[in-house]
């Protein structure tokens, strides 16, 4: 069998100097029928390896299930990578950031405070043995010692940015190696003194982690691990973007000159990434450093491969740097063609207020729970009570996590978001139904604020004196109602929240991008499939809809508009359109 190891200065693959090209493809952002599209496409630029996170909570969403259908076939995508002859790189976590929901880790976890996060937990590690034996046990059959692609496994990531905690570093490797791994294990940091000293052991081959200063950052690196290959782990190509700023982009030949530094400093290189691909459905997670700020849907990147798959000019710069130290095979893909152009009017509306009892089944709770207390934790619900005031007053909750719509006898109040701190609302007449639609917008996914809890935080008070007696309905995003019949088009604009619909055919399946310009905020589905979230303060205007799932003929799209549609026609558009930059 083929062997893979760490020589003095060189990885070694059969006992000869092999050079890791690698790129990130994330088979969880990418239609399964788009997968080996995906990996040829990584081939014919020059490289010879794939690498990809493993998100423990879209695996495991409840305790107890391991789910591998589907769009989280890893098995399938580990053969499919073997078929291109390619090479592969797995980080199981259990934390990945990734700007996932989060972080990849199950926010079930954390339903107890005591439950420690990424460090020697008694209950945590129980917890993230199990995981890695069902997570890795599907990747060790793949290992290359046993003719499969995996040359590379992971351990945690970029550790040194949180903690330090060499006890709980070795129980992952004990973890990882219980699992049946038998190739080299790695760690990734930022190449600072600091970071590289806490976030690795003696006997993982350290990696870095950087996108500029290639030449100080391989130094620092070197420094900390006097022997065996450089490598770049994920090398920066392009950045993610978060609602309500720019889409941000970099410079092509910027970045192959960092590149082409790179190889001829002779490091090995995973670039991050090669395709980003979307964050379909509610998958996105979320920054906080003092204001809390929501990612994107689209995960484009800027990255070589765009985020519907087509080739940049970024693809064509890495290809001619790549080519300039290996072999390169096959022509480059062709130039995207537009999509389809096409409209149709959005009918059948079904509000939430309204018909309620069409989305779940409400729950009594004497005290206003949080998200994390109802089982299973839902991204949206509403949330309603009886107000006795006698005149004006203030209704304040504890903490918005992470936007707050606000109605009193059906009529909108007010909206209170997270990110502007906000936590209270004057009302001109405290009495009657106040009803809350109350919305996760993703789990942070860096930092100290991993595992908190979502929904309201804290309870309610109007005037000062606590506000019981709720009734909750979670809101199963899985399963939208659907009206029955057709309905007729919609004449204008309307409130939501509200789930509208509409059908179009297509003589074939094809790659489509629909522009949401002309709505507010809320989430779509095509076919049942989930597009993911939409909201008008961008910068992301048009979301991506993968050709496999849609279908010859009839379509349907569905869309739960939260705030107020003022454009009631379903828009498709020749090409992305993902907003304003900084330049």
């Amino acid at each position: 069998m083929p062997e893979f190891t760490i020589g003095a200065n060189d990885f070694l693959l059969d006992g000869r100097p092999f050079r890791v090209l690698s790129g990130a493809l994330q088979y969880f952002r990418v239609h399964p029928g788009q997968w080996a599209d995906r990996i040829g496409k990584a081939r014919r630029m020059g490289l010879n390896t794939i690498e990809t996170y493993i998100p423990w909570n879209a695996h495991s969403p409840v305790p107890g299930k391991f789910d591998t259908s589907g769009h989280l076939d890893l098995d399938r995508f580990l053969r499919l990578i073997a078929d291109a002859g390619m090479y592969a790189i797995v980080r199981p976590g259990p934390y990945i950031c990734a700007e996932w929901d989060n972080g990849g880790l199950p926010a079930w976890l954390f339903q107890d405070p005591a439950v420690g996060i990424r460090r020697a937990e008694a209950r945590y590690l129980a917890a993230v043995r199990e995981y890695l034996g069902q997570a890795l046990g599907i990747v060790a059959p793949h290992q290359i010692d046993r003719d499969g692609p995996v040359i590379l496994v992971q351990v945690e990531n970029e550790y040194g940015a949180f903690g330090s905690d060499k006890e709980y570093l070795a129980a992952l490797v004990d973890y990882t190696r219980e699992a049946g791994i038998t190739v080299p294990l790695t760690t990734i940091d930022q190449p600072t003194d600091e970071m590289l000293a806490a976030g690795s052991l003696d006997g993982l081959h350290k990696t870095a982690s950087f996108g500029s200063r290639t030449t100080e950052r391989l130094a620092t690196l070197r420094a900390h691990q006097p022997t065996g290959p450089l490598m770049c782990a994920e090398f920066w190509n392009g950045w993610f973007d978060h609602w309500g700023a720019h889409h941000h982009t970099t410079s092509a030949a910027e970045s192959a000159a960092e590149l082409d530094a790179l190889l001829a400093a002779g490091a090995s290189v995973n670039l991050y990434m090669f395709h980003g691909g979307t964050n379909f459905g509610l998958t996105s997670g979320a920054n906080d450093k003092g204001v809390y700020q929501p990612t994107i849907t689209s995960y484009d990147y800027d990255a070589p491969l765009d985020e519907a798959g087509n080739p940049t000019a970024k693809y064509h710069a890495f290809r001619e740097v790549i080519s300039r130290y290996h072999d390169v095979a096959g022509p480059p893909p062709s130039a995207a063609s537009p999509a389809p152009q096409f409209e149709t009017p959005l009918r059948a509306p079904v509000s939430l207020l309204e018909a309620p009892r069409r989305w779940g089944v409400w729950q009594y709770h004497e005290s206003l729970p949080t998200f994390d207390e109802l089982d299973p934790a839902p991204r949206m619900a509403l949330l309603r009570t009886r107000l006795r005031g006698s005149g004006p007053g203030v209704l304040c909750f504890g903490e918005i996590r992470d936007r707050a719509r606000v109605f009193l006898d059906g009529r909108p109040v007010g909206t209170l978001q997270r990110e502007h701190h906000e936590r209270a609302i004057g009302l001109g007449r405290a009495v009657g139904e106040l009803t809350v639609l109350l919305e996760d917008l993703g789990r942070v996914n860096y930092g100290p604020r991993l595992g908190e809890p979502k929904g309201i935080i804290g309870g309610a008070t109007l005037d000062g004196e606590p506000v019981t007696g709720w009734d909750i309905l979670p809101i199963d995003l899985d399963t939208v109602p659907v009206p029955e019949e057709a309905g007729e088009p919609l004449d204008g604009p309307i409130a939501g929240p509200v789930l509208v619909r509409a059908g179009f055919s297509l003589d074939e399946p094809a790659d489509l991008h629909l522009d949401t310009g002309g709505w507010g905020k809320g989430v779509a589905w095509i076919n049942g499939f989930p597009l993911g979230r939409y909201w008008r303060r961008g910068p992301q205007r048009t979301l991506y809809v993968p050709g496999p799932a849609l279908r010859a003929g009839e379509n349907e799209l569905a869309v739960f508009e939260t705030d107020v549609l003022v454009d009631p026609v379903a828009r498709f558009v020749p090409g992305p359109l993902l907003g304003h930059t900084d330049s």
